[in-house]
């Protein structure tokens, strides 16, 4: 089921998060950093570039299309990770990037 309310998804994605961090502590004795979330994005960031590579026939790799749609919901989940592990609310970052942008564009 799709979901349309914007802070529906934020709070689903912190949430999932704290249950992350409690499978680390288990595992590790501690919580990934802030920096390690961010390594983790950007390995997830390039598995989308690799998995649009293949949709695009242009690396041969099977289940690409079902792997770049999860990827890319990933990477949308690590973004908001991110943001709140930064103290930047994702809906201002959104709103101020989308106005700035516009305004420049025209």
């Amino acid at each position: 089921m799709a979901t349309n309310n914007f802070d529906e998804i934020i709070n689903r994605s912190l949430e999932l998060r704290k249950k992350y961090h409690e499978l680390e502590i288990q595992h590790h004795g501690s919580e990934w950093t802030v920096e390690e979330d961010a390594l983790a994005y950007l390995t997830d960031a390039g598995l989308v570039g690799r998995n649009i590579m293949s949709q695009q026939n242009r690396w041969p790799k099977t289940n690409s299309e079902s792997e770049l749609e999860h990827k890319i919901g990933e990477n949308i989940w690590w973004l908001i990770v991110l943001a709140e592990r930064s103290n930047i609310d994702i809906k201002n970052a959104m709103e101020n990037f989308l106005t700035k942008t516009e305004k420049l564009i025209g």
